[in-house]
C-alpha cells in the first residue's frame, strides 16, 4: 500500500494504516504526523519524510524504517521490533522501551534511552551513529546504548549528566578519553576493543544497514559504562 501524507491529518494516517490489509506500507511526504505506528505489530513500514513526535510507540513487532528525521520519543514505550532512522532523532528517544531495537544513523538528542528496562528475554537496544545530548540513560535500569561518534572531530561525544540514576543496563561510548561530568554513581571501564557479545552484534547490525565498515567501529577505543556497585540508586530498586 502506498499513501500520500501531504497534508493528511495525523488521525487519517494512522486510520489508515491500521486498517490496511497489506502488510508493507510505503508513506510519502510525511511531515510531522503523529502517533504512526503506535502499538502496531506485523507490519513494514517505509517512511519518507519527517515523522511527528512518538513514532512507533508501544510497538510490538512491526518493523519501521524512516528516510529522513524523526522528532521526539520515537519508541516510547516500544515492547518489540525495529525503527530504523537514516538521519537523526529528537529528544527522549526509546523513552521507557522494554524492548526491540531503535538504529539511528545520525544524532540523537536529550534524555535518550530514559527509563529503559529489561526483563528477562526481553531487552531493548539504541544504537546511534553520531552525537547524543544530555541526560543519556537517566534513571536506566535495563538494556544497551551505544553511541558511535561518527560526527565532526573535536566535539564531545554527549552531553552532560550522562547516566544519572541509572540502575542497571549498559552504555558503550566510542571515544579515546572518559566524558567529563559523569555521575559519580556510574563506573567507566575503558575497553581497548569492543568484545565479542551483544554490544558488537548490534555495531555489526547498525553497519550492515547504514553501508559502513564494521572494522571501524569494532576496534576502536569504548567507554563501558555501568552502575557502580555501592550506587545507591540500584539500592533502591528491585532486580531482574
Amino acid at each position: 500500500m502506498n499513501i500520500d501524507a501531504k497534508g493528511m491529518h495525523f488521525s487519517v494516517l494512522n486510520k489508515q494504516v491500521r486498517e490496511s490489509a497489506d502488510e508493507t506500507i510505503h508513506i510519502e511526504n510525511c511531515n510531522g504526523q503523529r502517533y504512526i505506528a503506535g502499538g502496531l505489530s506485523g507490519k513494514t513500514l517505509e517512511i519518507d519524510g519527517t515523522p511527528g513526535n512518538a513514532l512507533g510507540s508501544y510497538l510490538n513487532g512491526c518493523s519501521v524504517t524512516v528516510h529522513g528525521n524523526v522528532q521526539e520519543a520515537t519508541g516510547d514505550t516500544m515492547n518489540g521490533g525495529e525503527i530504523v532512522v537514516f538521519g537523526s532523532a529528537g529528544d527522549a528517544t526509546g523513552y521507557a522501551m522494554r524492548g526491540g531495537k531503535i538504529f539511528v544513523r545520525g544524532d540523537a538528542g536529550y534524555r535518550c534511552g530514559i527509563h529503559m528496562k529489561a526483563y528477562k528475554e526481553n531487552k531493548p537496544a539504541i544504537v546511534i551513529g553520531g552525537r547524543a545530548g544530555s541526560f543519556l540513560g537517566e534513571y536506566q535500569a535495563g538494556g544497551i546504548i551505544i553511541v558511535l561518534g561518527e560526527t565532526e572531530e573535536g566535539k564531545p561525544i554527549i552531553g552532560n549528566f550522562c547516566g544519572t540514576g541509572m540502575h542497571g543496563g549498559e552504555i558503550y561510548l566510542r571515544c579515546n578519553s572518559i566524558p567529563t561530568r559523569l555521575p559519580a554513581q556510574v563506573k567507566a571501564e575503558k575497553l581497548d576493543c569492543l568484545p565479542e557479545g551483544e554490544a558488537a552484534e548490534l555495531v555489526r547490525e547498525w553497519c550492515k544497514k547504514f553501508g559502513k565498515d564494521s572494522a571501524k567501529f569494532l576496534c576502536a577505543t569504548y567507554y563501558r559504562l555501568t552502575p557502580n556497585s555501592d550506587n545507591p540508586y540500584r539500592q533502591m530498586y528491585t532486580q531482574n
